[in-house]
């Protein structure tokens, strides 16, 4: 932006300029002549009033007797010399200017030349995206040099991805030192893509890299790269790899990088369109005759599935890291970070925020810290207690709470009662995750809601698990049935999660001895349709009966199972309701404090639980 309004300024000099000249040269006319007609002009002269006159092309320029300067312009008149003459007039003349018609014409075309040239000016600006480059600039790559300082983030602010940390750090090592490397014929890698699921830290591992790199670091996103133009792309990826070269030993980062380099062939316009071309450059800027030592490219993805195969091999992308989703002990770290720029109480215990929080990504847990500062903001507070950590935790979770929106008390009641089946289940059943909290308060777009925690991190799940999350999603639905002897609309999403539940275990997972371990239906993703937007089937139509009986007996059996597990426990169901239409929110506590009450002696059963696996069609 400092070019574009360098030449906005030359511009605007240049205009001024224009206008000097004009002015400068364009005649002048005394301001204080008075304008006199030319049959006054005549009178004057036969009255004697005139001694002294200047002829101009058609004005005549003098004064008058009493020393009034006048003009006036005359016709072709034969008869004017002899009369100024006969009066004894004193006659001079003044060659014409030459330029005058010239200079008219310039007067009067100035103001359009300069509206068109202020538009070309701006036009290029646009084209060039803010004033970068000559006639030229549209081929040249928009990427951002960092200098060094530039960037406050380092490593020290980075946690939860050590794993990512580690590799990055050896390319700064290298960068920092290259003989430790090369001494033993090592050669560092040309290429590291960061891959990982949205939020998990890509970007700010690129920041540290910049802030902890003592050499030049350019950032550009793969969207940049591609215009409506035909070989644009191609020019800017050249242009960026020159100035790497002339920098090097440099890192290049390339954000999204799925934006230029997806499958080639795979979209609608062919094996030649522009986007094509740009990914073409890129694979041979990376690893073709010219070489390019000294430039290290990192890009950043969260669709690795995408990406043409030619640029993840060796020579390219040498390494692909995985930025995953942080553990508990990587959540814990990520706060701790958070909260030093936060004001926290004394009572913060991010160990315990980090167990509530499985599954969340580093951008999740930022978002917490900052809804919690809000929240102390908009109550006034001093600091940020451990109360409005777990509220925000709640907010993000399951929405913010609508205490607004008016519930007639019978839908409070089978809201009740519909949470409190779900929860009644995950309590009885054996190997479940605890009950964390349930709520009747609307939240978000649900009328009420029951939430499990996880004891600790799960990366695979049994079949007997899978069974025991179907029976508790149909909790809500039993429970309805069961007392008021009908059902509503609100298991909707129950059913919905617990149907896809089953036909992922017979179709994807292999649970099903009848079908066996195989895999029903393949996967066709259209690169430039959208994921999945076909799904092939691959068997017979008697196999999909059957997949679809032994689905429908799993879901039937649960709900049975379901149905039979809260009738013989139907005091515990109506004493968690009660509790519930009295605080709205209940916690695992308070559960246990009802069954302590109603079952002194019942303790957690360690029993398998219904055998749900005998589910096939016979």
């Amino acid at each position: 932006m400092n070019n574009f309004y360098k030449n906005l300024s030359m511009w605007l000099v240049i205009g001024l300029a224009a206008v000097l000249l004009v002015n400068l040269f364009r005649p002048q006319v005394q301001e204080s002549s008075t304008q006199m007609t030319y049959s006054q002009f005549l009178a004057n002269v036969e009255s004697g009033a005139i001694r002294k006159v200047t002829i101009k092309d058609d004005r005549i320029l003098g004064s008058t007797s009493d020393g009034r300067p006048f003009m006036t312009i005359t016709p072709p008149d034969l008869e004017l010399i002899p009369l100024l003459r006969q009066s004894n007039v004193d006659i001079s003349v003044k060659e014409p200017d030459k330029e005058s018609f010239w200079i008219s014409i310039f007067i009067s075309w100035f103001p359009m030349l300069l509206l068109i040239g202020v538009w070309v000016f701006f036009m290029r600006q646009m084209q060039m995206g803010g004033g970068k480059g000559g006639a030229l600039g549209f081929g040249r790559n928009r990427a951002r040099m960092q200098e060094e300082g530039e960037v406050k983030i380092t490593f020290k602010d980075v946690a939860g991805i050590d794993e990512a940390k580690a590799e990055l750090e050896e390319i700064i090592d290298f960068l920092k030192d290259p003989e430790k490397f090369t001494k033993l014929g090592g050669r560092i890698p040309k290429g590291v893509l960061l891959a990982g699921p949205p939020g998990t830290g890509k970007t700010l591992l690129a920041k540290a890299i910049a802030g902890e790199a003592k050499v030049p670091f350019f950032t550009i996103s793969g969207s940049d790269f591609v215009e409506m133009f035909v070989g644009v792309g191609a020019s800017r990826v050249r242009d960026l790899f020159t100035q790497g070269m002339k920098n090097a030993p440099c890192i290049i980062f390339i954000d999204e990088i799925d934006a230029v380099g997806r499958h080639r062939g795979a979209g609608l316009g062919g094996g030649h369109d522009e986007r094509e071309q740009t990914l073409n450059q890129l694979l041979v800027e990376m690893d073709g005759f010219n070489a390019n030592d000294g430039v290290i490219i990192i890009a950043a993805t969260n669709r690795p599935d995408v990406l043409d195969p030619a640029l993840l091999r060796p020579g390219r992308f040498d390494r692909q890291v995985v930025v995953p989703i942080p553990d508990i002990k990587g959540r814990q770290m990520i706060l701790e970070i958070y909260g030093q720029k936060t004001k926290l109480a004394a009572d913060v215990d991010m160990a315990i925020i980090a167990r509530g929080t499985p599954g969340f990504s580093g951008a999740d847990l930022e978002n917490l810290v900052n809804e919690a500062a809000l929240l102390a903001a908009r109550q006034v507070a001093e600091e940020v207690s451990m109360e409005l950590l777990e509220q925000a935790k709640d907010k993000v979770m399951m929405g913010a709470e609508r205490r607004s929106m008016i519930i007639s008390e019978d839908e409070k009641k089978i809201t009740a009662y519909h949470e409190a089946g779900h929860a009644v289940v995950a309590r009885l059943l054996p190997g479940t995750d605890p009950i964390h909290k349930v709520s009747i308060i609307p939240r978000g777009r649900a009328l009420g809601l029951t939430m499990q925690l996880p004891i600790d991190e799960k990366y695979t799940h049994s079949k007997q698990f899978l069974l025991h999350t179907i029976q508790i999603l149909y909790g809500g639905w039993v429970a309805e049935k069961v007392v008021f002897g009908e059902i509503t609309t609100g298991a909707g999403n129950d059913i919905e999660r617990a149907s896809d539940l089953a036909r992922k275990m017979v179709c994807e997972w292999g649970m099903s001895d009848e079908l066996g371990p195989l895999a029903y239906g393949k996967k066709e993703e259209q690169i430039f349709l959208g994921r999945e937007i076909a799904q092939h089937r691959d068997y017979s139509e008697e196999t999909a009966r059957r997949i679809d009986e032994v689905v429908k007996n799993i879901i039937l059996d649960a709900a049975a199972a379901t149905e039979k597990l809260l009738q013989k426990n139907i005091d515990i169901l109506k004493a968690v309701a009660d509790d519930l239409l009295e605080k709205e929110t209940i916690s695992l506590e308070d559960i246990e404090r009802v069954i302590a009450k109603l079952r002194p002696n019942d303790q957690p059963s360690t029993e398998k639980g219904p055998d749900l696996a005998k589910t096939d069609v016979a």
